[in-house]
Order: C-alpha cells, then sequence, then structure tokens
C-alpha cells in the first residue's frame, strides 16, 4: 500500500464542487481501510515504524481546477468532510487515536479558466497520474463569445463543429506528452464520438500517440427527479500507453422480461460488456478511420437528399382539417395540394398536406383568394427572418424555401429521426408525389436491392456507429452515413435473393393493415408481427452473405469490415 495508492495523484481540470475528487478519495480511503483490516487480522496488534498517524492515501494527492470561486470553496469543504468521515470509519480499525484538527491536509484546487491556464503550474506531469472528471456539457451550437474563442485557440478553424467538451480532450492529451504513465477519463456529450465531430477532435489526438483503453458508450445520465432534462453521455478513457487489455461496455434498455427479473424501474439501462482488440474514434473496434463529409456517395448507387424546406411560417402546411375545409371553401385549390411528410409523420403514418404551387400562375393565384392570402402571409413572414437568404425567398412566396424533389416519380423515404430502440430506422417507398420536407431524406429510385440494402441490420449496424444522435435517438446523415457506406459487390444469384427478401419484407408489412412503421419496427411488440420478422431475418441473411459474411455475424464484426472496406476505398 506504501509504495502505490499514496503515491496516486488525481486531478479534475473542471472540478465543480469537486463531487470526482470526493469520490475517488473516499473510494482510496476505503481500499486502504481494506488493506489495514487486513493487516490487523494478521497480527496482534498493529507497530508501525514511524510515529504518526498510519494512514498514508491524503488530500495533498487531489488537484483541481474551477472557474467559479464560489464551487472551489465548496470542492475544498466537501473534501475536507470526506476526510473526517474516512477517519471516523478507519479509527474502528487501527487502534490509534486519528487527530481531525487542525485541519493541516488539504487538497490543491484553483479557481480559473481550465483551457487558459497551464496545467504544469497547478499539476505537475511528473507527478500526476490520472486525469478525471466531466467538463460542461456544452453543444457546438450553444457557445458564447468567450467559449468559442476557447475553443479556437485550442483547436483553430478545424474546431468549428466540436462541443466545448472536445477541449479539455486536447488539453489532457498535450499535457501527458510530459507523462506518458498518465491516463486520463472524461465522461462527456455523446456527440464528440459521433458523425462530423469525431475527426475534428480524435484525429489530431491520434496521430500524437494517444489510444483509447475504455469506453462506456451512450448511456443516460440521469436521476430520481421529475422533469429532468436526461443527458447522453460516453466515457472514454485515453493515453499514450495501451493498455494489453481493453473494453466497452454497451449500454440498452432492459427487455421486458429482464424488468421483471431483476425490479428495473423505468429509467433503468443494462450495460454489456465485451473486450476488444482496439477502439477508433466512434468508439468501435475497428481501424483508426475518420469519415469525411461526403456530397457524393462513394459507391456507385443513387444519390440521397434531405426533402424541401419550407420556412412558410406554416401557412404553405395543412393539417387534415384545414384541407378539408380549404377545398369546401375554395374548390379548385384541391388540384394543388399534395400530400406531405417530414420524417416523425412518415414513421407514424399521419395525414399531413401542403400547397404545392411550383407551377402555378398569377392567374392561377388570383383566382383562388384564400389561397392567395396564405402566399401573402408566406411572403411577410419571410420579410421578418433576420437571414437575408430568407428574406430573398420572399420574392418567391408561393414556392418552399428550398425544393429538392420535383413532385414526380417513385423514391424511398428515409426518415432523418428514429427512435434508438428501433432495431431498424423504418424506410418506405412512397409512389403517391408525397412531397418530403427537411426532415425526410429520399433516395429517386424504386429499386427493391437499394431499399433492402438500407433496410438490413449492416446499414443499421454502420448508421448506429458513424451517424449522429439527437439526444439518444438516431439522427440520419446522407454525407456522413449514405455516402460513406460501402455498398457490397453481390453476384447476379445474390441481388436477386436481396430483391426478393425486401419484397418479402413489404408482403409482411401490407400483411398488417392498419399498422404504421411506428407499430411495426416497436421493439416490445415484435412478437405481435412473426411474419415481418422472419422477412427481415432472411433480407439481413441475404444482404450479409453479399459481404462475405459468415452466419452469425455480429454486428461490432460488420461495423469492423465496414470501415475497413472504406479505408480501403479511399486509399486505393
Amino acid at each position: 500500500m506504501g509504495s502505490c495508492i499514496h503515491r496516486h495523484r488525481v486531478c479534475d481540470p473542471a472540478c465543480g464542487s469537486g463531487n470526482f475528487l470526493t469520490e475517488t478519495y473516499i473510494w482510496l480511503r476505503r481500499l486502504e481501510n481494506k488493506v489495514l483490516a487486513e493487516l490487523a487480522h494478521q497480527q496482534t496488534s498493529l507497530v508501525f515504524e514511524e510515529i504518526g498517524t498510519p494512514l498514508k492515501v491524503s488530500l495533498d494527492q487531489f488537484y483541481g481546477i474551477e472557474i467559479n470561486d464560489f464551487a472551489v470553496n465548496v470542492a475544498m469543504t466537501a473534501l475536507w468532510i470526506a476526510e473526517l468521515q474516512a477517519n471516523a470509519e478507519a479509527q474502528t480499525i487501527v487502534t490509534q487515536q486519528i487527530e481531525d484538527l487542525p485541519l493541516a491536509d488539504k487538497a490543491h484546487i484553483v479557481s480559473g479558466n481550465a483551457l487558459q491556464i497551464e496545467w504544469e503550474s497547478v499539476f505537475p506531469p511528473s507527478k500526476a497520474s490520472y486525469i478525471i472528471g466531466n467538463p460542461p456539457f456544452i453543444g457546438y451550437s450553444r457557445l458564447d463569445a468567450d467559449q468559442k474563442a476557447d475553443r479556437l485557440a485550442i483547436f483553430g478553424k478545424s474546431g468549428g463543429v466540436l462541443d466545448y467538451v472536445a477541449c479539455w480532450y486536447r488539453k489532457a492529451a498535450d499535457y501527458m506528452r510530459a507523462n506518458q504513465a498518465i491516463e486520463a477519463a472524461f465522461v462527456s456529450t455523446n456527440s464528440i464520438c459521433q458523425g462530423q465531430q469525431v475527426a475534428p477532435l480524435w484525429k489530431p489526438i491520434f496521430d500524437a500517440g494517444v489510444v483509447i483503453n475504455f469506453a462506456h458508450r451512450t448511456f443516460v445520465w440521469a436521476n430520481e427527479a421529475e422533469h429532468q432534462a436526461h443527458v447522453f453521455c460516453v466515457i472514454v478513457s485515453f493515453s499514450y500507453t495501451e493498455r494489453d487489455e481493453k473494453w466497452v461496455w454497451t449500454y440498452r434498455r432492459p427487455t421486458a422480461d429482464e424488468r421483471e427479473e431483476y425490479g428495473l424501474a423505468g429509467r433503468a439501462q443494462i450495460a454489456d460488456r465485451s473486450r476488444v482488440r482496439h477502439l477508433n474514434g466512434y468508439l468501435a473496434d475497428a481501424p483508426d478511420v475518420f469519415l469525411d463529409r461526403r456530397s457524393k456517395p462513394i459507391s456507385d448507387v443513387p444519390e440521397m437528399s434531405a426533402g424541401g424546406k419550407p420556412t412558410e411560417g406554416g401557412h404553405l402546411l395543412l393539417s387534415p382539417e384545414e384541407r378539408t375545409d380549404l377545398i369546401r371553401r375554395e374548390p379548385q385549390a384541391e388540384k394543388w395540394i399534395r400530400k406531405f411528410s417530414m420524417g416523425a409523420e412518415f414513421i407514424k403514418g399521419l395525414d399531413r398536406y401542403c400547397l404545392w404551387l411550383v407551377d402555378a400562375t398569377p392567374a392561377d393565384l388570383r383566382s383562388m383568394p384564400l389561397v392567395l392570402e396564405r402566399v401573402k402571409a408566406v411572403r411577410e413572414t419571410r420579410r421578418k427572418s433576420t437571414k437575408k437568404a430568407t428574406q430573398a425567398k420572399a420574392e418567391t412566396p408561393w414556392r418552399f424555401d428550398e425544393i429538392r424533389y420535383g413532385g414526380e416519380g417513385a423514391y424511398i423515404g428515409v426518415p432523418k429521426v428514429s427512435s434508438e430502440r428501433r432495431k431498424y430506422i423504418p424506410m418506405g417507398f412512397v409512389t403517391d408525389g408525397m412531397i418530403p420536407g427537411d426532415k425526410l431524406y429520399f433516395i429517386p429510385s424504386d429499386s427493391l436491392y437499394v431499399f433492402g440494402v438500407l433496410m438490413s441490420r449492416v446499414h443499421n449496424a454502420w448508421m448506429r456507429v458513424v451517424g449522429g444522435r439527437l439526444k439518444s435517438d438516431y439522427s440520419y446523415g446522407n454525407t456522413t452515413i449514405y455516402n460513406n457506406l460501402v455498398w457490397p459487390t453481390p453476384s447476379s444469384g445474390q441481388k436477386t435473393e436481396i430483391e426478393a427478401a425486401a419484397q418479402a419484407v413489404l408482403d409482411a408489412r401490407a400483411a398488417y393493415p392498419g399498422s404504421s412503421l411506428a407499430d411495426l419496427y416497436d421493439p416490445d411488440n415484435d412478437f405481435l408481427y412473426p411474419q415481418l420478422v422472419a422477412a427481415h431475418r432472411r433480407l439481413d441473411v441475404a444482404v450479409e452473405a453479399a459481404y462475405g459474411f459468415e452466419p452469425g455475424v455480429s454486428e461490432e464484426q460488420i461495423v469492423a469490415h465496414l470501415f475497413e472496406l472504406y479505408n480501403h476505398a479511399v486509399n486505393r
């Protein structure tokens, strides 16, 4: 013990009121107590070579940086209280009175901006063992001017898409160069390991020689308070020294049977631990590959686009009731009304409509006073916008702000946001001219093969790792997920089987009339749709065979292979 735990030096460079430091101190003291108790059981009395306390773990081992002066004082007080409590526990083990007062032992907590202070001046690297903490959870779009300046000073212009917490990762990596035995681990917003943030954060850190040693993938950091805002986090441990054993924890919601068996509450999560060979910036057991936002697909497949953005203040969009009322009062408007859908309506099967006036002439608009009134309201809405681009669109108020779909031809609809509880993102063919909004991606194709690959476990496993998240929900991106997916090169027989399996999925959906995509892909009720479950199983097998996977391949193996295919595609 004397050569181990009392030599560890711990720093939290965003320590707040000292929770992480206090907990670490308490656990080290408990470990010390176990050692002292074991020694006490092996001898009739404790004899120490030196006069004084038998305790070795001290507050002197703990360092912190905190920008709030009041929080600094709270942290110091919390650590002193933890010391008094730990001393009381220790006195039941050792045969010696532990003097609590005066409070001579104290931690080293400094008030200041951790992103501007040189950490070496607070926490000498030669003495350091661990860096821990949960730096501020502030998304990149919510940074104020000072926080953006901090990020710019650390990352330069390349850091413009990074959350604030990324700054602590880079600072820690730079600090640890002077002592490469130091290990760091932060609780962070999960977005730093997803989508567009991975490359600007992790590439320079990995290039410097840092490796990830263990990680907890996305989990909900919550308490029992009502109406709390859930935070979706990861924990990432990194250092310049690679561990022989690497582990990753993957969190999921328990099944109904698990809830009943273990008595779990509604917010409970279950963590499945697995050993890995390597962890990349996406927290996948795969090579260190960094996906760029790609404007065109890397494979020879149809392009995917986001639907049109209305930006019309609600005047061109219609509920079913508004549509009925408008047609009743102005029958000639019916020919200008189309179905319309964002991603949520698409999944839930909800009806929504829009005025699609792309080809309307001034005479057409004048003949429909109620429609013209709505068009004028759009013009006023756009004129009042603070964005110059939107103001310019006031010149054509009868049109959507962005028009991506011409209104003709079949397409595959892909919702931008989908629940993380679903095994598959619900997609489907649209053949009735429904106008996709900007929360619904579309692929102008009626190909069963394209639909089949997208609805497969392979594509969804890829999406789960490289895509972004909206809270915990999947947030699809055409430039990051679809355009970076390397598609298989199937034989004619394999392609035919994928097409047949994809049609079987569509047929299975049709076998349950009245069920929306939300119903069909509800993981709690999939037992209600055995035909659909079986069809998806067949499709998964067909697509995996086209990629060359053996039966029973895991999602982790699928993703690792897809990263290797991507690495080969961009470097050939």
